[in-house]
């Protein structure tokens, strides 16, 4: 079934939308969910968390794509579930070693401010990531967004772990340059 037909069903409140969504991308958000939870039964928990929130976000919502909004919204509840479990200790799990690659210069506030300013900070990340060369940018998104080990990217794109690790470190200061020139740090 088409994406635009698991939205309508949505809208419609049938509850086929729900099965469709699990046939077609479970295997998808299961991932995501894996990579960051490192749990199978977390990982279920927050995929099934992620059906019940899209559906009290669809309607009003309409996803232009509905793998990415599946996709975040897999992500967010798996790290909430991350933070609020404390499942896996401080820098023992590849989501907190990941995530501490750039905390250290990312804001983690959570106010009205904070929340204006996390909107700009993803702007310019955004940005930042459209101009940066294919290869360089996979890999950047491969580590912070879905949570792919070293080794994962370095197999998934042929090449050496040195090599991504090189990568990555030389992308974060870019990224740090271009966010201090934005006075975004």
């Amino acid at each position: 079934m088409e994406d635009a037909q698991i939205i309508e069903r949505f809208f419609r409140r049938d509850e086929a939308a729900l099965h469709e969504t699990d046939r077609k991308y479970h295997g998808y958000c299961r991932k995501i969910a894996m990579q960051i939870l490192q749990s199978p039964e977390d990982a279920d928990e927050a995929v099934n968390d992620t059906w019940l929130a899209a559906w009290n976000s669809i309607p009003p919502h309409r996803p232009e794509r509905l793998q990415t909004f599946l996709g975040r919204l897999t992500r967010n509840i798996s790290l909430k579930k991350l933070r609020s479990s404390q499942a896996v200790k401080r820098g023992a799990g590849n989501a907190e070693a990941v995530l501490d690659e750039v905390a250290d210069w990312l804001r983690a506030e959570h106010d009205t401010e904070s929340e204006a300013d996390a909107r700009m900070l993803a702007d310019a990340i955004n940005r930042f990531l459209d101009k940066l060369p294919e290869t360089d940018r996979q890999v950047f998104v491969r580590r912070y967004w879905y949570f792919q080990s070293v080794a994962e990217i370095a197999e998934a794109l042929s090449c050496s772990e040195s090599k991504v690790k090189s990568m990555l470190y030389r992308t974060r200061n870019k990224l740090h340059t271009a966010l201090e020139k934005e006075a975004l740090l």
